[in-house]
């Protein structure tokens, strides 16, 4: 399934935040590949919010963003962030057919995937999804393990970078030898090392997770349907 090696490893981001400009340079670092979930509607660093903790959070202005994120994935993550299931049928379209084809204009890739804003989603909402060409969408419901989701659509990550057993998870996906295809999924937002302050977290993370011959580096949807 990816290139005769039976385990993979793939990241999902989301808003496309500053912080993001370090953790692509972490990840190109280390070989590895992500997605990348943007809002296009406000995708501009007058788009700021302040955090609980009192951190700023800025998303970034859309120029120089393919420069930035070439070689990882670029998916939809809802024109305005808006959650999906307070909303009408035609809204809910809007918001994902018109972030979709804004993505793929500015990047010059198919977007075919996306993170549901909120990790919240009902039946209409992943019909509507289907509906717009929409393959995979990330919920923040954890599995904890490694098997290949049932239903893309309702994608469940393996957990998240701040999980208190994430290196746990690591150790026992990096010894596993089962012969049925192993995913280690791991999704956040790059703004939470700064507000956590635990940036050598995910350094930490990248250091067990790379360099491996036997698993496959990708992104979302080279993992899920080896393109």
């Amino acid at each position: 399934m990816w290139k005769g090696k039976k385990k993979a490893v793939t990241f999902s981001y989301d808003d496309g935040v500053t912080q993001d400009r370090r953790l692509v340079e972490m990840m190109n670092t280390y070989g590895v590949k992500g997605t990348f979930n943007l809002n296009s509607g406000i995708q501009s660093y007058t788009n700021v919010w302040e955090h609980s903790k009192g951190l700023m959070i800025h998303r970034m202005n859309i120029e120089g963003l393919k420069e930035l994120y070439q070689g990882h994935e670029i998916a939809a993550h809802c024109l305005t962030h808006a959650d999906l299931p307070k909303y009408d049928e035609e809204t809910i379209r809007n918001e994902i057919l018109e972030d979709k084809k804004n993505l793929e204009e500015r990047f010059g890739q198919p977007v075919v995937g996306m993170a549901y804003p909120f990790g919240t989603y009902n039946d209409t909402v992943v019909d509507i999804a289907r509906a717009c060409g929409i393959r995979y969408s990330r919920t923040i419901e954890r599995t904890g393990n490694f098997g290949l989701p049932e239903e893309p659509l309702t994608l469940k990550p393996t957990c998240h970078h701040n999980d208190a057993d994430v290196m746990d998870l690591i150790d026992r996906f990096l010894a596993s030898d089962s012969e049925e295809p192993q995913l280690f999924y791991l999704w956040g937002h790059s703004y939470e090392f700064d507000v956590d302050q635990n940036w050598d977290r995910m350094e930490e993370i990248l250091k067990k997770l790379s360099g491996h011959d036997e698993i496959f580096y990708g992104t979302n949807r080279e993992v899920l349907f080896g393109e």
